[in-house]
């Protein structure tokens, strides 16, 4: 079976990648940073802004629109309202990144096996797959970016076909700028450029120079003219969140410079082999391409260096360390492969019996676990309990045989394997955590509008999510500590308890509110008043 995978490495990463990500894409809830994404790609489709981007109406100009308009793309063709459709472009470029990883490890010359693990440990990372729920933007910044990189990567270790690999790298470098600006030049292509100078020497730059210059002036081309046209086309409403954004990294979110030194942990499944694998004296004299591992170790501490000098911090923003990590922490994997067997030092063997052994144990532990967690909830998932709890129970079964035999290969794989089923058969049971019974979609809202005929604004800018669930624009007429009465006698108004209290006197004035309904968008049993809303009928006295 391993052999047969193997033999198609990407084939059966195509397929790996598929399985954990399509068959229940539509099954986590949506998140404040997809909301903003999907408003945006449906007031593309909706208004025709595809330039001049939207949320709710007003400019968002935040972020670049390449990854909304091919979220809008999707949308069209499977469905506007379909989360399924509207995460789809998100899920396929986990397996971009994945397909680049694959041959950019070719190019460092490691094997077609050790190259596909590369892969499969990068795919399989945590915050690889969580990013597309979290943060859509990002998926796409740092996949087209790793894409550029390998072509870089070609131009500078190669004297043949120069100007092709400096073409497609600025293509790819523009369409990361594209997708998230220059985050990824920062966090991605500058680690890489240093690391590959102090490892690799740019030896034959000098014959290169021109068409370098070339690759900068094209993917600048490429990757600023949106930012050119709407400084142009809405100046003041670009300057006005260029100014917010910026102010942003020095004063919001901020975070020690030590925030990210746990960085390892974002691999997930992965996290004690990526921890040891950046031991540089040990690992150093226990792998084969001395070189090649020195310039991942590089790569990836550089990374998180340049990240912690950034006032601004959020775990999302280490996304992109996980490539190189990954390529760094497959160098363990292969030593492992080939020399566990002969190992016998606890210091060697330890850590290798805990992480994977801690995998065995989860999954022989399932059974009883998705009982207890399930309990009254049994019965409306026992389809996808038998499954994941015999899937789980017989892969931690293969995993503590394959630990005892000190067979690493098989170890690596059913790991992979395990993950896998996790999404595939256990992924549809996190709904048994949505038990909030005051939770009330306000997409029922239209039905009354349409009854008293009336339009419904708000207090204070609403939440993405309440913006998404609603399916239409919803005016704030609360700015600057003013309220901009609409000119109907008789109109809707959503507001929070907090704001309730600071205008009802100014509003009671001229007009009686009548409280209608409260809307509470928390699918959980923890509450969180952003997502609740009052809704009052507002009417001229």
């Amino acid at each position: 079976m391993i052999k047969t995978i193997e033999k198609f490495p990407i084939l059966s990463l195509t397929i790996i990648v598929l399985l954990m990500l399509l068959i229940h894409l539509d099954v986590p809830n949506i998140t404040i940073m997809e909301a903003r994404n999907f408003i945006t790609s449906r007031e593309m489709i909706q208004d025709n802004n595809w330039l001049l981007t939207t949320m709710n109406g007003e400019p968002r100009y935040q972020k670049p629109p390449l990854p909304t308009w091919l979220t809008a793309i999707s949308a069209m063709l499977f469905g506007a309202n379909s989360l399924f459709a509207l995460r789809l472009p998100a899920a396929f470029m986990v397996l971009f990144l994945g397909i680049f990883s694959y041959y950019f490890s070719l190019k460092l010359s490691l094997s077609k096996n050790h190259s596909f693990r590369n892969s499969l440990i990068l795919v399989t990372s945590f915050y690889v797959i969580g990013i597309i729920n979290e943060a859509p933007w990002d998926i796409f910044a740092h996949g087209f970016m790793f894409a550029g990189l390998y072509f870089l990567f070609n131009f500078f270790e190669e004297n043949k076909a120069i100007w092709k690999n400096a073409f497609l790298a600025a293509v790819f470098f523009g369409l990361s700028m594209l997708s998230k600006g220059p985050v990824s030049l920062f966090a991605l292509f500058l680690p890489f450029l240093i690391s590959y100078g102090i490892v690799f020497k740019f030896k034959t730059f000098k014959q290169k120079i021109v068409p370098f210059i070339s690759f900068i002036l094209l993917f600048l081309i490429i990757g600023s003219w949106w930012f050119i046209y709407v400084r142009y086309a809405d100046p003041e409403a670009f300057l006005a969140i260029a100014s917010r954004e910026t102010d942003n990294w020095s004063s919001y979110n901020v975070k020690p410079f030590y925030y990210y030194w746990s960085f390892f942990i974002q691999s997930g499944l992965w996290t004690i082999p990526a921890f040891i694998g950046l031991l540089y004296p040990y690992m150093i004299h226990r792998v084969l391409h001395k070189k090649i591992y020195k310039f991942t170790f590089l790569w990836t501490i550089i990374a998180v260096v340049l990240l912690s000098t950034i006032p601004e911090k959020k775990a999302r923003y280490l996304m992109p360390v996980l490539i190189p990590l990954a390529l760094n922490t497959g160098f363990y994997i292969q030593f492992l492969i080939k020399e566990f067997s002969n190992l016998s030092k606890k210091k060697d063997t330890l850590p290798v019996y805990f992480n994977f052994g801690l995998i065995a144990t989860i999954g022989v532990s399932v059974p009883i676990i998705l009982y207890v967690i399930l309990n009254d909830s049994l019965k409306l998932f026992i389809t996808n309990y038998i499954l994941t709890a015999v899937v789980l129970l017989i892969i931690g079964i293969l995993l503590f045989r394959s630990l005892v035999q000190k067979n690493m290969k098989n170890t690596f794989y059913l790991s992979v394997c395990f993950l896998v089923s996790v999404f595939v058969f256990g992924l549809p049971i996190s709904k048994v955590f949505n038990k909030n019974e005051a939770f009330t979609p306000i997409n029922s809202l239209h039905k009354y509008e349409e009854k008293h005929s009336i339009n419904t604004y708000a207090i204070g800018n609403l939440t993405p999510e309440f913006i998404w669930d609603y399916n239409g624009k919803i005016k704030n007429i609360y700015k600057n500590n003013d309220i901009k009465t609409p000119t109907e006698n008789k109109f809707g108004l959503l507001l929070s308890s907090e704001n309730f209290n600071k205008i009802s006197i100014e509003l009671n004035t001229n007009y009686n509110l009548e409280f209608i309904k409260t809307y509470n968008l928390n699918v959980g049993a923890k509450q969180k008043d952003r997502l609740i809303s009052q809704f009052y009928l507002v009417t001229k006295k």
